[in-house]
């Protein structure tokens, strides 16, 4: 090979590294989530931990967006759940009266809005993961979320589907990584870390099927401890919930 020869093979194969680097920059990490479980779980729970390890692995695919929701109806057993909130209770009971089944436990995740299955079993949680994407609509709508300053700024865009075409926007205030020592119980004497917990729910908007954008101050969703947000597009109202339109997650540090 002579040297102007190997020059321009390197040339080449310069200019293809080039345009590979440039694609892998402007690529997306990955595609919008395939899901959103919900986990309504309790520190009072013997039969929780397992479910909440669970969320912990699925908290690190970036195809799901992982949330516990502790609830607090558990707390007469003999410990308060430092992290419940009567809302998450009500959003589960909420769940079922839309199934129409009255089923409601811990651990119990929702998954998409529609399905639910034993928290701490991890193949029936992605088999339903798997059933959901089939449903027309389900996470069927692009989301995104930017952080500007001190605020974030929510994009929802328009419905690729008539099935998906109205719905609410949510945006959870998030502690990726919470060690709780429980003292008294079923689970006494354990430390137990619940991951990507809910520590605020609020309505940024309706959505009508048409692309929409909306701002929320840091200052509304930030508390101690939260560190992350995520956003939701769900078909229905906070008390008739319906199925998981679109998500997204971001992190605020």
């Amino acid at each position: 090979m002579t040297a102007m020869m190997a020059y321009n093979r390197i040339s080449r194969w310069s200019s293809a590294l080039g345009i590979c680097a440039i694609v892998a920059i402007i690529r997306p990490a990955h595609a919008d989530p395939r899901a959103v479980v919900e986990l309504f779980t309790s520190q009072g729970c013997s039969s929780c931990p397992p479910a909440d390890r669970i969320i912990g692995e699925l908290a690190k695919d970036p195809s799901v967006i992982a949330l516990s929701m502790p609830i607090d109806y558990w707390d007469y057993l003999g410990w308060k759940d430092t992290l419940a909130d009567s809302r998450f209770s009500a959003r589960q009971k909420a769940y079922s009266h839309m199934r129409g089944d009255r089923d409601v436990y811990t651990p119990q995740a929702v998954i998409n809005g529609s399905a639910h299955v034993i928290g701490s079993d991890r193949a029936s949680i992605e088999s339903a993961i798997k059933d959901t994407d089939k449903s027309a609509g389900v996470m069927s709508v692009p989301v995104t979320m930017t952080l500007s300053g001190k605020q974030i700024n929510v994009s929802v865009a328009a419905a690729k589907t008539p099935v998906a075409s109205r719905g609410e926007v949510w945006i959870c205030s998030i502690s990726k990584s919470v060690p709780i020592s429980i003292g008294r119980g079923e689970n006494r004497g354990r430390e137990i870390t619940y991951h990507n917990v809910v520590r605020n729910l609020l309505k940024v908007g309706d959505w009508n099927g048409s692309s929409g954008n909306w701002t929320v101050p840091l200052e509304n969703i930030t508390r101690d401890g939260v560190d992350a947000a995520a956003v939701y597009v769900q078909d229905g109202s906070r008390d008739k919930p319906g199925p998981m339109l679109g998500a997204a997650f971001t992190s605020l540090h």
